[in-house]
């Protein structure tokens, strides 16, 4: 049976950047368009007969701690300087168990950051600073 491990420990890495660990990670989806074809059957119903469409994923969205290594927030100042086709970079969403062993490791290819948000700054709560990186990508698969 397969072991359950809680979504503790996630790591990003990308071509030439390796960033830590992240508290959230989100859009690690993948789908396909559901197309319906209308036909009239027999005594003129309608019947609607689904086929498959584009292919296609969400962004990637990291959400972490604020930390002072800005080597994120320089790639994205790349693609805002119109570096778009010279920034894409393949990476790898890792998550690790307690004792340091792979869990799983989604790749993704040709990324590039598409949106930055910076933290939610309130002096009246007691919070981390948590900033947010969304890669745009064309492919994602599981490896392990």
């Amino acid at each position: 049976m397969a072991e359950v491990v809680g979504a503790l420990r996630w790591y990003l890495e990308v071509d030439g950047i390796t960033e830590g660990i992240f508290r959230e990670v989100t859009g690690l989806d993948s789908e396909t368009e559901v197309i319906e074809h209308r036909v009239t059957g027999k005594g003129g119903n309608i019947v609607v007969h689904k086929v498959p469409g584009a292919l296609k994923w969400p962004n990637i969205v990291l959400r972490r701690g604020i930390t002072d290594d800005k080597r994120l927030h320089d790639w994205r100042k790349q693609i805002e300087n119109g570096g778009i086709e010279a920034n894409r970079k393949n990476g790898a969403v890792t998550l690790y168990a307690p004792d340091g062993k792979v869990v799983c490791k989604y790749t993704f290819k040709k990324a590039w950051p598409c949106k930055f948000k910076g933290p939610a700054l309130d002096s009246t709560k007691n919070e981390i600073a948590i900033e947010e990186l969304e890669l745009a990508h064309e492919g994602l698969e599981r490896q392990q």
